[in-house]
């Protein structure tokens, strides 16, 4: 069994910053592409940023030079560094980690429990 537990959402003011994390446990044999996307009120869920296993990103041009994903292979953990943060960021932020959990076995998503981050103008 996989769990994926995010930490680090809150309340800011604009221009602050947070920083989330994802980190996942269980029975993993390996972790390929981590992600974050996030879903405002009436909105559908958006990729926010993607990271492989070798650490190759990309970005929402909406938050390209704001935001920051890196990962610890090691800890099987995510983050997602936000500085600059504006209201239009605030959202449920998921976290998303495609799991083997064993050699033979194939590859599926895992989602976090989601995180709300608030943006105050």
């Amino acid at each position: 069994q996989v769990q994926l537990v995010e930490s680090g959402g809150g309340l800011v003011q604009a221009g602050g910053s947070l920083r989330l994390s994802c980190a996942a446990s269980g029975s993993i044999f390996s972790a390929s592409d981590m992600d974050w996307y996030r879903q405002a009120p009436g909105k559908q869920r958006d990729l926010v940023a993607t990271i492989t296993r070798g650490g190759s990103t990309n970005y929402a041009d909406s938050v390209k030079g704001r935001f920051t994903i890196s990962r610890d292979n090691g800890k099987n953990t995510v983050y997602l560094q936000m500085n600059s943060l504006k209201p239009e960021d605030t959202a449920v932020y998921y976290c998303n980690v495609k799991l083997r959990t064993s050699y033979a076995g194939s590859e599926y998503d895992y989602w976090g429990q989601g995180t709300q981050v608030t943006v105050s103008s």
